[in-house]
């Protein structure tokens, strides 16, 4: 796996709870079209865990959940660590967007 910005996004959304899909697009202000794909390949890569809701409220479908595994954190804090400390400093710190209009 290639740390990309946009993986980097995805994970920095997830680091402190598991989240879903949706709420990983409205948080990221990225498009399903590209959040979901990489979703696949982080769980592919073991670097995250989806597993699905087991009893969704009766006005949505299921959701899947994703959280960070060890081998996810370590490979993020590794990363994290080889970069420069003025580079990590812009780069690692949160995506922090407003409220999506």
């Amino acid at each position: 796996m290639r740390m990309t910005l946009t993986a980097r996004t995805v994970l920095n959304a997830m680091w402190d709870k598991p989240s879903w899909g949706l709420r990983i697009c409205q948080e990221t202000r990225l498009g399903s079209g590209t959040v979901y794909p990489l979703l696949q390949r982080l769980e592919k890569a073991g670097w995250i865990k989806g597993s699905w809701e087991d009893d969704p409220p009766d006005n949505r479908p299921r959701r899947r959940s994703y959280e960070l595994t060890g081998l996810g954190r370590s490979e993020v804090l590794a990363w994290r660590q080889r970069m420069s400390p003025g580079r990590a400093a812009w780069i690692v710190a949160p995506v922090q967007f407003g409220p999506a209009e």
